[in-house]
């Protein structure tokens, strides 16, 4: 059964795929690119049946026999062959696959899991197991290049299949799970058996009939993909022996793998903490329905609302006293964080006497320890978790409302939360941190103010903090001025792109020399984007150095009849003239001019000789008046990476640049899915950067309007401007890594599972 539905969505998802690859190819693009999206589309095409009937003849194949795969595990040590590039690469592409299927499935894959090894009284599902997502995603991938598809067309949809996969395959999952239940197979699952005994454990506890002592890979859905990451470095130490000699260095696209894989891993950690939680409420709580709204009975909500109000009306003779930070209280004292924590024991006790379900009872105990753990974070400064601690009852109240709260990561309090958290641990005060402070507390008081509607009021308060985050730290001290340069650069280079394509279009049909050409498109490209960015495109002095470039092309064509030749004469002096003084902006010193003009000076002798057709007045007319209205051609399309070092940035600009440290274009090219991480960095989130063999704690602070530059600042007062190729590189290099792999929030469930496992009395007590 289980095999047969797989089969059947391999249809919809080559559809999905010949959707995506029609797209790329139909977006806007430069024709290299354009031309590379329509070969993989004809690829797929033609190859795309092929590959579904392999996919559906690899899936229903069955497993090899236990003695034919302990024979391949256990090799004859003189066959030892190397793997090559390619079967990594796959691995590679498989364990992400893999991982994705473990993120959205992780909870129905250990019941189906524990199930399966109940049937067949076994203590772990055999290694090619068509139920393990890494046999489901390794034949996936296996038969793509069998079609044969390239490897670069996977990666162009890498992520429609993922989705598509997970969707359906968690459908599978559960579908599979309904049928074993049908059929009178562990309609029960007792939590206890996703424990993972340790070996003395093992060997001390009798043999259970249904294999529950010992379920290597079912203690977590982390636990299962640490297995197959494991197995995918064996291999990909395998390949690196083959191209270093046994060396410690790794290719990039290794590195690279390892990096997206962190990446995965993370997220699946998470979903694992989220479906523990999910699992344990459905097995202790008969009454708990995550997909179903539920209202707090009459009696609770009157004990939230009444403790909502007292919270409103804080001051020395309520249970959250000392609200005020320390810089702002009467007589300087912190806020007792001890005391808080005390009074959120006492309510907590006392919202379990007013609750009327065992849902109810369940849901406060779990945000109670969960605000108990973000309260015991130290690096947070007291002042603002006392701040965070008057959202327990807000929370509470969208908890019980919307049980999704407790298996979604993406629930708006949750973000909220993780957000305000992300930017709080280890803040230094004392730059400007009581405006973060004020704007947390503002958070919470709106939050309070509408306590009806839940979701959306978090919603509202979670988009309004992102768009304070993003002004916040780009103007501070230093950082506004920084920030200010960074997006001149920006326009300037972004400027210099687009009016050298210009150029180049303009130019293309013209007789006009090799160096004039290089002149216009390296040097006076440049010239123009300063002066527009810094005067205006349309200012007097940036029309007249446009006209210097029209009046350049003509006075380097050929000149046959003696007037042309003596109005160059009679011009040459004002124009080189407007050359060196637009040189001059750039910051070019004087010998570099004379070499530039000196090139110019013999181009126009020659062309005083050339024999060859002149380019008419005419011609010349038309590319002034376009160049006096070039913005009004340029594209807003992506120009790409921004060249950006440390002397252009004085040059230019004319700052100190002793705090500022430029990191620009080289290094190694990260991969799509390294960009797309470094698009998703979110301001205020802290990182440890590993620059030129020094460790600096940094916060993002910044990114620019087009994406191509970040700014991060450290602790010790300076910045890091990265542009974003070096920055996807940086990420998938490990050398930068953010300060907290998991989200406050998950944390907090992490802590709060941990209490719960051991002592699950609590839970309904």
């Amino acid at each position: 059964m289980f095999t047969e539905r797989a089969v059947r969505i391999l249809p919809g998802l080559a559809k999905a795929i010949g959707e995506a690859l029609s797209a790329l190819a139909m977006q806007p693009g430069n024709a290299r690119e354009l031309q590379n999206f329509r070969d993989a589309l004809l690829a797929f095409q033609k190859n795309s049946e092929a590959w579904v009937q392999g996919v559906a003849r690899a899936w229903t194949s069955k497993a090899p026999a236990p003695a034919a795969a302990a024979q391949v595990s256990s090799p004859d040590l003189l066959n030892l062959e190397l793997v090559g590039n390619d079967a990594v690469e796959s691995r590679i592409l498989a364990s992400r696959l893999a991982l994705r299927l473990l993120d959205f499935a992780s909870w129905e894959l250990n019941d189906l899991r524990l199930r399966v090894q109940s049937l067949e009284a076994a203590s772990e599902l055999h290694k090619q197991d068509i139920f393990r997502p890494e046999v489901l995603a390794q034949r996936l991938v296996d038969e793509w290049a069998h079609a044969p598809l390239p490897q670069s067309v996977w990666l162009l949809v890498q992520e429609v299949i993922q989705i598509f996969m997970a969707q359906h395959v968690l459908e599978i999952y559960h579908a599979t799970n309904e049928f074993l239940i049908a059929k009178g197979v562990m309609a029960e699952i007792d939590l206890r058996r996703l424990v993972r005994r340790t070996p003395s454990a093992t060997a001390a506890a009798p043999a259970s009939p249904s294999g529950a002592a010992a379920l290597p890979m079912s203690a977590s859905p982390a636990t299962a993909e640490n297995d197959f990451v494991t197995s995918g470095r064996l291999h990909g130490d395998t390949a690196l022996g083959k191209h270093t000699g046994g060396q410690a260095a790794a290719p990039t696209g290794i590195v690279a793998s390892m990096a997206t894989t962190a990446m995965a891993r993370m997220r699946t950690q998470a979903q694992a903490v989220m479906g523990h939680l999910k699992q344990l409420l459905a097995n202790q709580v008969a009454d708990f329905d995550s997909a179903r709204p539920t209202e707090a009975s009459p009696q609770l909500a009157r004990a939230i609302s009444s403790l909502q109000r007292a919270d409103q009306l804080s001051s020395a003779m309520t249970l959250l006293p000392a609200m005020a930070s320390a810089r702002n209280s009467a007589d300087g004292e912190p806020p007792s964080v001890d005391r808080v924590v005390t009074a959120l024991r006492q309510r907590t006790a006392s919202l379990k006497q007013a609750a009327s379900t065992s849902a109810e009872k369940a849901t406060i105990e779990i945000v109670a320890l969960m605000f108990q753990s973000i309260l015991a974070e130290d690096r947070i400064p007291p002042a603002v978790r006392v701040w965070f601690a008057r959202l327990q009852m807000p929370v509470l109240r969208v908890a019980i409302a919307e049980p999704e709260f407790f298996s979604s990561l993406q629930h708006p309090a949750r973000q909220l939360i993780d957000r305000m958290g992300s930017c709080a641990l280890g803040f230094n005060v004392t730059v400007a941190g009581s405006v973060l402070e004020t704007e947390i507390k503002r958070v919470v008081q709106v939050i309070e103010q509408y306590p009806e509607t839940g979701r959306r009021v978090f919603q509202l308060v979670y988009d309004e903090f992102d768009r304070f985050l993003s002004r916040f730290f780009s103007e501070q001290g230093n950082a506004a001025r920084f920030v200010s340069v960074a997006q001149q650069i920006e326009q300037k280079e972004t400027m210099a792109i687009q009016y050298t394509i210009e150029l180049r279009k303009m130019l293309n049909d013209m007789p006009v020399r090799d160096a004039i050409r290089e002149f216009l498109f390296k040097v006076w490209a440049e010239v123009l984007a300063l002066a527009a960015m810094k005067n205006g495109p349309q200012h007097t002095q940036t029309l007249l150095l446009k006209r210097a470039a029209a009046d350049l092309v003509w006075a380097a064509s050929a000149k046959p009849n003696r007037d042309d030749r003596s109005r160059v004469i009679a011009a040459l002096p004002r124009q080189l003239q407007i050359l060196r003084q637009g040189m001059a902006t750039l910051g070019l010193d004087v010998p570099a001019q004379d070499a530039h003009l000196k090139i110019i000076s013999d181009t126009l002798a020659d062309a005083f000789l050339s024999k060859t057709d002149a380019i008419p007045m005419e011609q010349v007319d038309a590319m002034a008046r376009r160049l006096s209205n070039l913005e009004d051609y340029l594209s807003e399309e992506d120009v790409g990476d921004l060249p950006l070092d440390t002397a252009s940035l004085v040059m230019m600009i004319g700052i100190d640049a002793a705090n500022i440290e430029v990191i620009g274009q080289g290094g190694s090219q990260p991969t799509p899915a390294m960009r797309a991480w470094a698009e998703e960095l979110q301001p205020g989130s802290w990182f440890n950067l590993d620059h030129n063999a020094k460790i600096s704690h940094v916060q993002f602070v910044w990114r620019s309007e087009r994406k191509q530059l970040h700014l991060f600042a450290a602790a010790d007062g300076r910045y890091f401007l990265i542009q974003m190729r070096r920055l996807a590189a940086y990420l998938q290099a490990g050398l930068l890594v953010a300060t907290e792999e998991e989200a406050l929030t998950v944390r907090a469930t992490r802590d709060a599972l941990a209490k719960l496992d051991a002592n699950p009395e609590r839970l309904l007590g």
